[in-house]
């Protein structure tokens, strides 16, 4: 399976608004439709990754949009905007992004993006 396929049917098939998985350098590897995510913005991120007083300040800056960061580990970071959010989830070689809004909750797209990231991990990414 390509990582288009992924993204179409792991994250966007599964009610998710956008979704992506890049590299942990930032390259983005495969994007949904329209989410005009870019490889700086995802350095950003992964740079920032285990620093929650820069994300809080910042917030998690994806495709132009602002998500005011609500929580993180090593291993997930979550925002909100509005009625929806985004959830991400690092792995051993990659990022996956899933942005969510209604009717899909929270835990929903927690779900969603973890179950793929658990996956990957499982095969070595």
């Amino acid at each position: 399976m390509s990582w288009q396929s992924y993204v179409e049917t792991q994250l966007i098939e599964k009610k998710l608004t956008q979704g992506a998985i890049a590299g942990l350098d930032g390259n983005i590897w495969a994007k949904s439709t329209d989410f005009n995510i870019t490889p700086a913005e995802m350095k950003t991120i992964l740079d920032n990754y285990e620093n929650s007083g820069t994300l809080a300040t910042s917030g998690i800056n994806l495709a132009g949009t602002k998500f005011l960061y609500i929580s993180g580990n090593e291993e997930v970071l979550r925002g909100k905007k509005g009625k929806g959010g985004v959830h991400i989830m690092k792995t051993n070689q990659a990022v996956v992004v899933g942005v969510y809004d209604e009717p899909l909750s929270a835990p929903e797209a927690a779900t969603v993006t973890e179950t793929l990231g658990s996956y990957l991990k499982t095969c070595g990414y």
